[in-house]
């Protein structure tokens, strides 16, 4: 187990210096547009399926209810992967590719952010989502896998990871998460 245990975190180690080498301008202005929104009255639309569907709901907690021990206002933030009744209605009366872009038109508004978590950067879910945000004058963020696939495009800020293994796609994601609530936290 040491042995895994020691490639995978030396995996995730150069993942995550190499992004930050390259990417790390990006994620800085992300954190930025983001708490800039914030501070103007928006809010964070947060989604994506299985594994990204958790962090969706894990970084929608952290900007609610507090990242770190300082004591700040709530901020606002939605994860649009919690509500089974929606999304289940959603996706037997339309489709499933529709799960996300119809919360995105009843909730969201000029001025929020949507933030799409996808480690293939394909999902028709998270695309057309993206495409409804961008519509309706949302600015999209991206955290995707190397390249960011089809969703790429559709990002105003494309944060993706320099990987193709999903686990360290997940992993990297969570880590930029964390830091782009820091951030948050710092600027709210």
């Amino acid at each position: 187990m040491s042995d895994l245990a020691e490639k995978s975190a030396a995996e995730l180690d150069e993942i995550l210096r190499r992004f930050l080498l390259v990417r790390g301008p990006v994620l800085e202005a992300a954190a930025e547009a983001i708490a800039t929104r914030l501070r103007a009255g928006g809010k964070i639309l947060i989604f994506g399926n299985g594994g990204s569907a958790a962090e969706a709901q894990h970084f929608a907690a952290e900007l609610v209810n507090g990242f770190s021990r300082r004591d700040r206002p709530p901020l606002s933030a939605i994860a649009l992967t919690t509500d089974t009744s929606c999304l289940t209605a959603i996706g037997n009366d339309r489709s499933f590719d529709h799960v996300f872009s119809r919360q995105i038109e009843a909730l969201g508004k000029s001025g929020d952010v949507a933030l799409a978590l996808t480690t293939s950067g394909t999902s028709p879910n998270i695309m057309t989502a993206l495409k409804t945000a961008r519509a309706a004058g949302l600015v999209t963020v991206a955290l995707t896998g190397e390249r960011g696939g089809a969703t790429a495009p559709l990002a105003d800020f494309l944060l993706d990871v320099p990987s193709c293994d999903t686990p360290r796609i997940q992993e990297a994601h969570l880590f930029l998460l964390h830091l782009i609530a820091e951030k948050l936290e710092e600027r709210a």
